[in-house]
């Protein structure tokens, strides 16, 4: 007769041998309770086993079906599941023999935010630069429609597959060390669609363009001498969360590209043109903000005046389809650059998804681009797209004009609003025959031209000199 203690350690060994024989599945940390998938939608789930050929199977509470799979010689699986209208909250079960539950899960509207240091920026502030308003913000933001999550900043020099970060609803506690534009955005979104929003916010400061360019993407520029960091950022924040289903996309950056205008008109829509080849749902909307004015103190030429990134921003218009940009020449600081009003950057991305996305109607999705201009004796008249109701300065002057004849020298211009203020007219006693006008076409200065509904104008140039 065999011991009790021979006994105990017979059943603990075939306890382990059958532990050992128990397909182990792993996923991705935003894979998790309190995520937010989007709506009426074919949303992708996955992650990985430790056993190839392990069938994997995914329930989904809100129409009790279930998506099967096989793991392959990787152990990698991947199912689509079919989303409903908005909705929740519901449960997510996931199985390869061995049950992973995830709930609390809400159905709604996915915006991934990305960029630098202004999209990173804090509702409670950062770097030494306060938030217009956050206070009231944090303390009324109690939310459970508004999900976050924030991926864990990492630079890598190869893809990653998982990141780290968790949802988190919004709240007092939660709200202050979120990106500011991003919680503004959902917030707004959540007023006026009510409807769950979640937001998923990879960011980091003083970061270029091409550090979030993928290795496919950046190979065209890599030997430019212009183009630093590549893809560093993009391996260790991006590449975790391509292919999470989303409406579409933020994007605040452009600042750490001073230098490099012309570049950025070739690296920003490649950036664009890959993340949504790899997300593979087509022309999402990719809205972003033009830099504010800041005082670089560069000097006044091409890699040193900011107004020309924000000239190479405006561009992009007509390379990117499905994009948009908003307009911040209003809220510059000669001080900082990160401007404080980010509330007014949170609600114009929102106001632009509204309109564009969403379909709302009866406003102008962003503010005056100039469009033409037509020569008169010694007057210009200007004409623009996206007034609205019309132009307005709100009672202050209307100033940052300058005009030029064909000695190519400028010349403050004197400006005033044409018939039912649809138009401006700009002149000066010092150029008796214009061919050229420029708007806000400084390093730093601020905005005075706004559409009816308070969306400031881009700066703009119409000579090319």
């Amino acid at each position: 007769m065999k011991s009790p203690r021979f006994v105990i350690v017979l059943l603990v060994s075939f306890l382990l041998l059958a532990e050992g024989t128990q397909a182990k599945i792993t996923i991705p940390s935003f894979f998790s309770n309190g995520m937010v998938l989007q709506q009426q939608s074919m949303v992708a789930i996955w992650g990985s086993s430790d056993k190839q050929q392990q069938k994997v199977a995914v329930k989904t509470s809100w129409n009790n079906r279930k998506y099967t799979t096989r793991t392959d010689e990787l152990g990698n699986w991947k199912v689509k599941v079919e989303t409903p209208v908005y909705g929740g909250p519901y449960i997510v079960e996931i199985s390869d023999g061995e049950v992973v539950c995830i709930e609390n899960v809400l159905i709604g509207e996915v915006w991934l935010c990305s960029g630098q240091s202004n999209m990173d920026m804090r509702v409670s502030g950062r770097y030494g630069d306060p938030v217009l308003g956050s206070l009231d913000a944090i303390v009324t933001s109690e939310n459970p429609e508004i999900r976050m999550f924030m991926v864990g900043s990492k630079m890598t020099s190869a893809p990653l597959t998982d990141c780290e970060g968790i949802w988190q609803e919004a709240s007092s506690e939660t709200v202050p060390d979120f990106s500011a534009a991003g919680y503004f955005f959902a917030r707004k979104l959540n007023e006026v669609l009510r409807i769950p929003v979640g937001i998923i916010h990879a960011s980091y400061g003083g970061s270029r363009v091409e550090a979030w360019m993928s290795k496919e993407a950046i190979e065209p520029y890599r030997d430019l001498e212009d183009v630093h960091n590549a893809s560093i950022l993009y391996n260790g924040m991006l590449s975790p969360v391509v292919g999470y289903g989303i409406r579409g996309c933020l994007w605040y950056q452009g600042e750490a590209n001073v230098d490099a205008p012309d570049l950025y008109t070739q690296l920003f829509p490649s950036l664009i043109n890959d993340w949504r080849k790899k997300w593979g749902m087509g022309e999402f909307p990719f809205y972003y903000a033009q830099i504010a004015p800041f005082n670089y103190n560069k000097g006044e030429g091409k890699g040193e005046n900011s107004v020309y990134l924000r000239e190479a921003q405006t561009a992009c218009l007509k390379l990117i389809p499905s994009s948009g940009m908003i307009i911040l020449t209003d809220i510059g600081d000669a001080r900082t650059i990160h401007p404080m009003e980010k509330e007014a950057v949170g609600n114009r991305f929102a106001y632009m998804a509204l309109g564009r996305t969403y379909g709302k109607k009866g406003f102008p999705t962003t503010g005056p681009l100039y469009k033409s201009m037509q020569t008169e004796g010694n007057k210009i008249t200007l004409s623009f797209d996206e007034m609205g109701k019309g132009l307005t300065t709100y009672r202050q002057q209307l100033t940052g004009f300058e005009v030029a004849g064909e000695d190519k020298v400028f010349h403050p211009a004197n400006a005033r609003f044409g018939k039912d203020a649809q138009t401006v007219i700009v002149s000066s006693p010092e150029v008796e025959q214009p061919v050229a006008v420029r708007y806000a076409f400084k390093d730093y200065i601020k905005g005075t031209l706004y559409n009816m509904s308070g969306l400031p104008a881009s700066s703009f140039r119409t000579d090319n000199w």
